[in-house]
């Protein structure tokens, strides 16, 4: 039996929705060259436009004292959006750690220039994945996945850079998205397996002061 055009119509959605799903998970293709932003008249941009010297001050800084990430997405770099590329420089001090979080929007892909590291993320079957980085060693993250990394070095500090497949990854931190965003601690208790106390001490630990 022949479908009428309203089955047609609606065939044709539940077919092309799972594509629609993929096209919304990565930054949009965008049909010129680079995107201009709102208010700018095109003609008037030159080389400056194109160039970032927000990672300057790296050069001759100091280490850090914490870990630190210096950022390079559109929201810092305008003429990024559209690129589906952005940039992290990475510093980790002696022995400290970049926590478990994810990228919802782009793998990751580090490069470690200066200093050791452990990296690691846990797959969709809760498989987990380790390896230890000497300077010049390369690590793909995958797309959404819990991952970190560690100095495990407890004299000497860490560089390493990464690179993303979006121009806005996103960044989603495990603990503070549990800890500090508001969720009951009756039910993360009983998610953790542990009582309010030891939820509250977790909390108390993850505070913006402490």
């Amino acid at each position: 039996m022949a479908l009428t055009a309203k089955q047609q119509l609606f065939l044709a959605l539940a077919l092309a929705f799972p594509f629609f799903q993929v096209a919304i998970c990565g930054d949009p293709d965008i049909t010129s060259d680079f995107l201009v932003p709102a208010g700018t008249n095109a003609t008037q941009l030159d080389g400056q436009f194109f160039t970032y010297t927000g990672m300057r001050p790296l050069i001759t800084s100091d280490p850090p004292t914490t870990f630190t990430a210096t950022k390079a997405t559109m929201a810092e770099f305008p003429a990024l959006n559209g690129q589906s590329v952005s940039y992290a420089v990475l510093q980790y001090p002696a022995g400290s750690v970049n926590p478990p979080h994810t990228h919802p929007r782009a793998a990751e892909l580090l490069f470690l220039t200066y200093g050791t590291l452990e990296v690691g993320f846990v797959d969709t079957t809760n498989k987990l994945f380790t390896q230890r980085l000497q300077a010049g060693d390369m690590f793909v993250f995958p797309k959404g996945l819990v991952h970190y990394q560690f100095n495990y070095n407890e004299k000497d500090f860490a560089i390493a850079i990464s690179a993303f497949g979006s121009a806005a990854a996103g960044t989603v931190s495990v603990p503070s998205a549990v800890f500090t965003t508001g969720i009951d601690d009756e039910i993360l208790a009983k998610s953790f397996k542990t009582d309010d106390a030891t939820i509250q001490k977790l909390k108390a630990g993850l505070a913006p002061n402490a």
